[in-house]
Parts: structure tokens; sequence; C-alpha cells
């Protein structure tokens, strides 16, 4: 009997759907991992229908066997970032990474930040979060794929801030180091190591505990709900957010060209009628959207959010870190506290590199009030009014009242971790 054309046709699909449905088992049933038969009861000879079975009963036994912490800081630019960011740095068995982002927005969309466009940020999203899953599984051969030149033979001088990173500064990564140079500066860590080799940076990754990444470049929590919610993955992570205020004032400080409006107004007291605003309304929007998100606590982020006022790490760096090591669920070591202890009391010269971290944490966090002039913290406590209060920033009504560093203007408020 001979088939017809239709019946040809739905054996094809079935085909197909039979196929499909195999692939997405395969790969669901690789993010579980079925319970361990015990040698006691069990043997080689076992039926296998017993061992899915118990898979299928125990959906949510985390494929991550090795129980990495995968951490995330969410900040955004001059907001104490590259502080946090060393605070997992210095850790013995955190691999730690700082700002891989930057090669897939310089890749995809180099003018990203004069970009508003909807269509920018979801595709920047989105090659973001598979370059951070794959950082966390430490396949570090996937930012090949954005760093320009490309890798030869998995090595490459061009990753960006290589030497903040003290897992890609010591052996195995970096073998001409001795024991003299545990603590280098970046800029002679790059010289002494010279390219880095990725093969040996991805086995690095492998040895260490966990994995940490510090990055500007993602606006919200909810942007990393697919990467929370990754069975695969056991992300938390730490939201850094500071006064805007005070980023504004690091920012016109440190990037000179790109905030020079703000300068003239603060130099003139005549606000320049093309400046830029979103410079300053964007931070807040985004700080309001993302910190809503967690505090709201959606049951996405249970156990995985953190909330970090800059503020109050600033003033007790060591209670804070405590903090967030216990949010964590990991030790701290006393590499930590020694770099704590070392790097939270510089004197003025100590923090003129704009990505230092050695510096008076207690007197940065204020120093903001007497950078800008009144008229620039009035108008900057009117555009984010929303946010201030949200986050427990009180504003100044007077120049005198700004000025006064008697009078706080950061509220005590105890953020605790969604749990």
């Amino acid at each position: 009997m001979q088939c017809s054309w239709k019946a040809v046709l739905l054996l094809a699909l079935a085909s197909i759907a039979i196929q499909y449905t195999a692939i997405r088992t395969f790969t669901a049933k690789s993010f579980h991992s079925c319970p361990i038969p015990n040698p006691v009861n069990c043997s080689l000879s076992q039926d296998t229908d017993v061992a899915d079975r118990l898979c299928d009963e125990n959906p949510t036994f985390p494929y991550n066997l090795s129980r990495k912490t995968h951490i995330l800081i969410l900040a955004t630019t001059r907001s104490g970032s590259s502080f946090v960011g060393q605070l997992f740095n210095q850790h013995f068995d955190v691999f730690y990474l700082f700002e891989p982002l930057y090669h897939v927005q310089y890749t995809l969309i180099p003018k990203l930040t004069q970009s508003k466009s909807t269509t920018d940020r979801r595709v920047m999203l989105g090659a973001s979060r598979d370059l951070l899953r794959s950082l966390y599984d430490c396949d570090l051969y996937f930012l090949e794929n954005y760093i320009k030149p490309q890798p030869v033979n998995h090595t490459t001088d061009r990753l960006f801030r290589r030497g903040a990173s003290k897992a890609l500064c010591s052996p195995p990564v970096c073998e001409s180091l001795g024991a003299v140079d545990l603590h280098l500066e970046e800029g002679d860590c790059v010289k002494k190591c010279g390219t880095l080799n990725l093969t040996l940076a991805t086995e690095s990754c492998r040895e260490h505990g966990h994995v940490a990444i510090k990055t500007v470049r993602v606006p919200e929590v909810s942007d990393l709900r697919a990467l929370v919610e990754d069975p695969r993955l056991n992300l938390k992570v730490i939201q850094l957010v500071r006064d805007p205020r005070g980023i504004l004032a690091s920012r016109s400080e440190t990037f000179r060209d790109t905030y020079r409006l703000w300068r003239i107004w603060d130099g003139t007291g005549r606000k320049p009628y093309n400046l830029d605003v979103t410079q300053l309304t964007t931070v807040c929007e985004d700080f309001w959207n993302s910190v809503s998100t967690g505090l709201n606590r959606p049951p996405w982020l249970k156990g995985k959010y953190m909330l970090v006022r800059y503020e109050d790490l600033a003033r007790n760096p060591m209670k804070k870190t405590e903090e967030i090591y216990d949010f964590l669920g990991i030790p701290m070591d006393s590499n930590v506290e020694r770099w704590i202890q070392n790097n939270t009391r510089g004197d003025r010269s100590s923090s003129k590199h704009k990505y230092g971290t050695v510096r008076n944490s207690a007197a940065t966090a204020e120093k903001w009030r007497f950078r800008l002039s009144y008229e620039i913290v009035a108008f900057t406590q009117h555009a984010c009014q929303q946010v201030l209060a949200q986050l427990g920033y009180k504003t100044a009504g007077s120049e005198e009242e700004l000025k006064n560093l008697s009078i706080s203007l950061v509220e005590e408020r105890d953020f605790l971790p969604f749990s």
C-alpha cells in the first residue's frame, strides 16, 4: 500500500517531535542529579527504572554538586563596587573577575552609554546572561567571542582590567611570580605576568570553591532572573547602592569630559540648557526598580538577594563584610580581614587613582557634601526623591545643613537579606 504525502508528512513531524523531546529530556535531566545509591542496598544490576523513578521524585536535587556559591555584585559606576569586589578578590577560595561584561558591551554596542534603545538593551542583556552563565561554569573560552583581536591559542593581552583579579595574577595562571609578588599593584601584575593563558585561567577557576563577578552593566536585578532560577547555578546577588548625590559627585570628578556640563553648573551656578539629566535620573530609576523588586521579596529571589548600602559598609566595613559572608554561607578568611584593616584607613594621597580602593572609607562616604554646590544637591534631591526615601537617605534643607557633618544624612536602616 502506498502512503499518501500527508501520512509521510505526519510521520516526519512525529519523528522530529520525538527527537526534540529526547533532547529536552536529556538536557533537563542534566540539570539535576539522582540520589547516589547506597552500596549496601544497591548493585550495578539494579533496575534502571527504579533509578529513573528516584530522579523523577527528587526534581529539586541540585545539579551543582560541588556546592559552589556563585556571587554577582550588582552595582552602578562610582558606587563603591571596586571596593566590594576586593572583599571577594582577597578570599583564598574565591575566583574573582572584574567587569567581564565590558567586552560584551564594547563588541556588540560600542556606544551603549549614549544609546537609549530598548533593542540595544535586550541584545546586551541576552549576551551578558549567556557569558555570565559560562563564566560561572568556569568556561573562560566563551570570552574569546568578545575579545578583540580574538585570542590566538587561547592567549590574550586584552582582557579588561586583568590585574584587578588576584587569581589571574597568581600561580598557576602566572608562573613568573614569586613570594615577594603576592601583593602586586594592578599594573605590575600585567607587566610581570605578560599575556593571559585562558586555559590556565579556566583550570584555576575550577580549583576555587566559589566564583564572584562584579558588574556595572546590568541595570536591574530582574534582568538576572533567568540566572537566579537556573538550577545549575547557586547564584546569590549582592546589590550595592549608594546615595545618588555621592555617585554624581564622584562621576563628575572622575569622568570630567562626560560630566563637563555638570561641572560648569557647579562652577558657575548656572545650569546649562543642554545638560543631560538622564546621567542622573537613569541611576535613580534603575535603583528604584531594582530595589523595589528585591524588597518586595518575590519567591524567585528567596535566599538569593542582599541589599547593601555603600555608606553602611564604609562606616563599619568589618561588621558589614561579616554579614555579607554570613548571607553567602562562606567562612570569611584572615586575608579578607587583613585587607579591610589595611585598606579602610588610607590618607588623602592613597585615593588618587580613580579605581583605587585604599582610602579612609568613612570619610569618602561623606566627601560629596563638600564637592557639590547646594543648587545641584537640591536638583538631585528633587529628581531622585523616591529612591532617596526608599533607601533611607535624608535630604539637606540648606547649604549649612549640607556641610554640617554632625547632621547625618543616612538613616539607620537594617536591610535584612531575603532568606
